[in-house]
């Protein structure tokens, strides 16, 4: 097979950046290109993995970055050295004193056996010579093998058009895909849909009080947060609706804060005073909404606070419950049950105006956008300010989950992501891959958040505290404090004002765990201690009144046994002393054969 490189693209698509970017995506002829370098990018956090390309069209190469909807296409080995590709749809991203071309949509056309041509560096390419370059060289030959080429349907994939709004002016700046946008750029307008708009929320500062507003937008490329701020949510909060599409221009592109952020961009977008805000009327080539679903199943492969979408069938749909934040104020919430064909279910919690008007008749299908995974009790997921809700959506994924569920679904057993509080035994999986060792629990200093710090461990129980074991407990409902035996023999809760005829007896223990780097004082709830003891505390309490050296013996056989451990660490003031405190939320007795397997993947990927 015959190759002709488009020989002189490169350097007339740098020149005419300047003018207009996309002025060669008109016609209707693919820029073929060679591929002479892939290299990854390594992600930070939990930014999604991109690479960089180095790109050549026989007399110039240039350095580009692969859109991350095309990344399959390395991880495949489709793309490789030496790849010949075409290029239908790009955009010109400044980087520092360079220029970057971003690779929007593209397909493989053959695998060569090397380099075409001698191309020299863009950047140091005499303009003078593009028009002398253009002319066709001799063709390389070369074989290409059937594995190698791209479905034609992907092939086949139409360029996206710019549309301008008839009664309008149109777009100020050349149009964007939100993919390619940056800090270091100034002059773009971008085409998005709005999927979702935040009410005006009050918020204060050692600056002052102030308000703010957000939005996500969307286009074919991918999705972006816009946030506006006291004086400019007055006068755009009315400009924009929610599902319908507009030319966005004259904003800033800042980096993206994680801890706010709910798209997987790494930018978000700060609309100010002289943005223009224009509505268009052409909605071609931009997506009402994309999801990104993950199984149920998956959920423990997520980091806590990750963003993620899901779909499922409604199993419990719970009812709603008020309750007081530690601020005082008051909230309402409403707990649903997901659960999906991977036989999972998970917790999802809904707060405010989402609560209260949410309906869920017939057991539904609902998919959820940008709901955020937690890790109380378990995996569960929450939506926020920015989540949205579809209800019985028309997509595959929902007709396939609905016609399981009514067939065969409705009677299988589910495994539950959450142990239904924040303590339990053996439930859920554990997160191998967030282990750490006793030493770097201290040495990272976890625990000084305001909230805590969760973790996993590994680690052999070195020794019990046997004088204190359990504690006489509220038998009450949702109480559980420590009563005291009166002298009439009753037991008084002063929190439930109540006497009981006989307390419920619950471990409450301290223990020392040591892995080979050092060692953790743990403190052990009553769901933990069964697992522990293979008994309940009354069990243990009742052997204790009638022979305290038996239940003695039982304590001790609980130590020199090794564990899986899931615990948070929380800083506390005990006696004007403040100390960190590490809990244990789940265990999980070793299985050496799942733990074997585990080392052997890991030692396979050194080996990758």
């Amino acid at each position: 097979m015959s190759i002709e490189l488009s020989q002189g693209i490169i350097s007339r698509i740098m020149q005419a950046y300047d003018k207009t970017p996309r002025e060669f995506l008109n016609g209707p002829t693919e820029h073929v290109l060679q591929v002479l370098s892939v290299k990854p990018v390594p992600a930070k956090g939990d930014q999604v993995q991109r690479n960089r390309l180095i790109i050549s069209d026989g007399v110039c190469f240039a350095q580009s970055m692969l859109a991350t909807q095309a990344n399959h296409l390395v991880d495949s080995g489709q793309i490789s050295k030496f790849t010949i590709i075409k290029v239908a749809n790009y955009s010109i991203s400044p980087l520092n004193d360079k220029r970057l071309i971003i690779l929007l949509e593209l397909r493989v056309v053959a695998q060569h056996e090397g380099k075409i041509g001698e191309p020299a560096n863009v950047e140091t390419f005499p303009s003078a010579q593009v028009s002398a370059a253009v002319t066709p060289a001799p063709a390389a030959s070369t074989h290409v093998p059937a594995a190698t080429r791209v479905d034609d349907m992907q092939q086949q994939r139409t360029r996206p058009t710019i549309s301008k709004p008839s009664n309008s002016r149109g777009p100020a700046y050349p149009i964007y895909p939100i993919e390619s946008l940056s800090p270091y750029q100034n002059k773009w307008t971008i085409k998005a849909r709005c999927t979702n708009k935040s009410d005006i929320r009050p918020f204060s500062t050692q600056r002052g009080d102030g308000k703010l507003f957000n939005v996500t937008l969307m286009d074919e490329t991918g999705e972006i947060r816009a946030t506006a701020f006291n004086a400019v949510v007055d006068e755009l909060y009315d400009k924009i609706e929610e599902g319908k599409v507009y030319f966005i221009s004259k904003a800033r592109v800042n980096i993206a804060k994680k801890k706010f952020a709910t798209s997987t961009t790494d930018f978000e977008i700060s609309l100010e005073k002289n943005t223009e805000i224009e509505e268009c009327s052409d909605q071609s080539n931009v997506p009402i909404v994309k999801f990104n679903f993950h199984d149920l199943s998956k959920l423990e492969d997520l980091e806590k606070d990750a963003i993620c979408d899901v779909v499922g069938i409604v199993n419990q749909p719970g009812d709603l419950t008020e309750l007081t934040s530690k601020a005082g104020k008051q909230l309402v919430k409403r707990d649903i049950t997901l659960v999906d064909k991977s036989q999972y279910s998970v917790r999802l919690t809904l707060w405010g105006k989402q609560a209260e008007q949410f309906v869920a008749e017939n057991q539904p299908v609902i998919a959820f956008k940008g709901v955020k995974v937690g890790d109380f009790g378990g995996r569960t997921l929450s939506m926020i300010s920015s989540s949205t809700h579809f209800v019985n959506p028309d997509i595959p994924e929902a007709h396939l989950l609905r016609g399981w569920y009514d067939n065969q679904g409705h009677a299988a057993d589910f495994h539950s992501h959450s142990s239904g509080g924040a303590t339990g035994g053996g439930g859920g999986v554990f997160r191998r891959n967030e282990l750490v060792t006793c030493r770097h629990v201290k040495d990272s200093n976890m625990g000084q958040s305001d909230s805590g710090d969760y973790f996993a461990c590994r680690g052999t129980v070195v020794n019990v505290k046997a004088d204190s074991v359990m504690y006489a407990a509220c038998p009450g409902d949702k109480c559980s404090k420590k009563v005291h035996e009166s002298p009439s023999g009753d037991w008084r809760c002063e929190k439930c004002d109540r006497s009981y005829p006989e307390p419920e007896y619950r471990y409450l223990l301290t223990m020392s765990v040591a892995d080979w780097t050092d060692q953790l004082w743990l403190q052990v709830f009553n769901e933990i201690g069964v697992t522990l003891f293979g008994m309940t505390a009354k069990a243990l309490h009742d052997i204790q009144e009638e022979d305290p050296n038996a239940a003695l013996d039982i304590v001790q056989q609980a130590q020199c046994k090794a564990y899986n451990f899931s615990c948070r660490a929380k800083q506390d003031n005990w006696n004007d002393q403040v100390r960190v405190r590490y809990g244990v939320n789940k265990i999980w007795p070793l299985e050496y054969k799942t733990e074997a397997h585990s080392l052997l993947e890991t030692i396979k990927q050194y080996q990758a």
